[in-house]
């Protein structure tokens, strides 16, 4: 196919790493289990932490791997059909915000953390058992979803220190700043518990 060469193959292989994104595992299975609006409920996110307040652990589990799943079938993609090293991260990129702001949802969706680990995990499985390590620790130490965060926020210069490729760590750059974005509230609250148990106003 000729059309699916060149600048073409890598515009369509990042529209659809979008489209794959948007697709939101977590508010269909909330919708057919319960009839409830996920966006509605706690957090207000499609992803597996709140699927998982409304559904327990068994929808927690299938929202995440479901999630997971969608990044590592974006950056599979891309490197099955040979797109650049810059179309798979704009491919990584792309489903990561798809998933965060899916326009059939109303650019109401999820926080991309484990989209972008699913992703991560097919464009460097070595970076990603390394960050999932620094990760794990969270629930560990009581911090929970603050760990993920650093993880998160640790990719590129951990990208760095292994010597990637510079799009690389520019891509990941991007995406921590897209899951910060997400995450902004709950980077919040986090701030604002501390200061309350220091007595400092809030």
């Amino acid at each position: 196919m000729e059309f699916f060469a060149g600048p073409s193959r890598e515009l369509a292989i990042v529209c659809a790493g979008y489209a794959l994104g948007c697709v939101s595992p977590g508010y269909y299975l909330v919708r057919v289990r319960s009839g409830r609006d996920i966006r509605t409920i706690n957090s207000r996110s499609t992803g597996s932490t709140n699927v998982g307040r409304v559904l327990g652990r068994p929808g927690y589990i299938v929202t995440l791997l479901a999630d997971s799943a969608k990044g590592g079938l974006a950056v599979g993609a891309a490197l099955y059909f040979g797109v650049s090293l810059w179309g798979t991260i704009c491919a990584m990129l792309a489903v990561v915000s798809g998933h965060i702001w899916p326009v059939q949802l109303g650019f109401h969706g999820g926080k991309g953390l484990a989209t972008g680990f699913g992703a991560l995990i097919v464009l460097d499985y070595r970076l990603a058992l390394l960050l999932g390590s620094i990760a794990v620790l969270g629930p560990v130490l009581g911090l929970g979803t603050v760990s993920f965060l650093a993880a998160a926020i640790a990719s590129p210069a951990v990208a760095a220190v292994l010597a990637r490729p510079k799009i690389e760590v520019a891509g990941l750059g991007v995406l921590v700043l897209l899951v910060l974005v997400a995450h902004r509230d709950n980077i919040r609250a986090f701030f604002a518990e501390r200061r309350r148990r220091k007595g400092l106003p809030a």
